[in-house]
């Protein structure tokens, strides 16, 4: 287990650490696997996994020494966690007889299913030493990407958190195809954040943080761009995610103005230290103007359908006054779309200016697209409540 020299940070983006109410943890199967093998010290029988240090750390930072059996919080508002956790495939792939991971869906399916029991038996094994209790919460993308759905489940987890219980949200590999998969969980757990209206988001990893072109630790980052020539992703046999992954998520996280660090999961008392400040892992700031839950979800958690092209005069109006985009200033539309459907708008180089929700259909768009007739009353591609500038985020 690695125990970095305490070292307390003095900046004001540690500082305000202390104040995150709302966590979210983001554990991989990496992690947990590395953190279940066993003492390599002959009779050393005391060293607990890394579930038992996890909900050692959690009780400690919730206040779970203060609470009753029932886990009702007592006195001021304690901070809340959530887990977002990957391991159920990595279980399956043991508990069926796998000789590595599979590769053909309905064989993951398989491993899944028989491996997020064990997943949730051993959170609950360790979180009940501390007198809290677990909930499993299974999503697919196709959850997050209907509104109604999405909202369902925010009220899901503010309940859970309300009753003083730690949700384990985990992809719900089980039913899962190519279409509804979030890719892996640093995606599903930025999507969560602005959902459970998060503070922190915890990325854990098997690495100290970011690493720049030294191998040296990154303390703080501004700006996500500077750490890309850095990166060399090595992949893993048991899990799905990088360092590539866990900074889009950051950047996707901080954009709905939740802090975000990226730290070594077998860190002595991680949580519980980053909050108080201390030099660990990377920190990624949340931005000052949150960006709203919708818009995120519109951004961020939707699938475009489609594409539509604007011209340099439509591409001023969108990005520096906020205007809705038009069908005159359209030059072209790729893809098919309807109403309602998510699109992505771009400058004839290609480069991104933002997604927003269509008013119209993408047959009906390029039909309308750049006339000139009747421009007063040119239909509305995208109204600008509908709108997420993505340029120069």
């Amino acid at each position: 287990m690695a125990k970095a020299n305490k070292k307390i940070c003095a900046t004001a983006g540690r500082r305000r650490l202390a104040k995150a109410r709302r966590i979210i943890v983001k554990i991989g199967s990496r992690s947990l696997a590395r953190g279940s093998r066993k003492p390599r010290e002959p009779g050393d029988t005391n060293t607990p996994n890394v579930w038992q240090r996890l909900a050692a750390d959690i009780a400690d930072v919730t206040g779970a020494s203060a609470t009753s059996k029932r886990g009702q919080r007592k006195g001021k508002k304690q901070r809340s966690v959530v887990i977002v956790s990957s391991g159920a495939i990595a279980f399956g792939v043991k508990q069926l007889g796998f000789r590595s991971r599979p590769k053909e869906m309905a064989s993951l399916q398989a491993a899944a299913a028989a491996g997020q029991g064990i997943l949730m038996h051993r959170y609950a094994e360790a979180f009940e030493a501390h007198g809290l209790s677990v909930a499993q919460v299974l999503l697919t993308h196709a959850d997050l990407a209907s509104r109604e759905r999405a909202n369902n489940a925010r009220d899901a987890l503010h309940k859970l958190l309300d009753l003083g219980a730690i949700p384990i949200i985990n992809e719900n590999d089980a039913v899962a195809v190519d279409e509804i998969r979030f890719g892996d969980n640093d995606a599903l757990a930025a999507m969560v954040a602005p959902m459970c209206e998060a503070d922190l988001l915890l990325l854990l990893s098997d690495v100290e943080g970011v690493l720049d072109s030294r191998g040296q630790r990154v303390s703080e980052l501004s700006a996500i761009d500077d750490a890309k020539d850095w990166l060399k992703d090595t992949g893993s046999t048991l899990g799905t995610g990088g360092m590539h992954s866990k900074l889009e998520a950051a950047r996707r996280a901080t954009l709905a103005g939740t802090d975000v660090v990226i730290a070594a999961a077998d860190t002595e008392s991680v949580i519980k230290r980053v909050l108080a400040g201390e030099d660990i892992g990377t920190l990624l700031v949340g931005r000052g103007r949150r960006l709203r839950t919708r818009k995120h979800w519109i951004a961020y958690t939707l699938r475009p359908k489609g594409t539509a092209i604007v011209d340099e005069g439509a591409a001023a109006a969108i990005v520096s006054h906020g205007r809705s985009v038009l069908c005159i200033g359209v030059l072209g539309i790729r893809g098919h779309f309807a109403p309602g459907d998510a699109i992505t708008v771009t400058k004839t180089d290609g480069d991104v200016l933002a997604r927003g929700l269509a008013r119209i259909s993408s047959a009906d768009a390029a039909s309308f697209a750049g006339r000139r007739d009747g421009a007063a009353s040119s239909p509305v591609l995208i109204h600008r409540d509908d709108l997420v500038v993505m340029s120069g985020e």
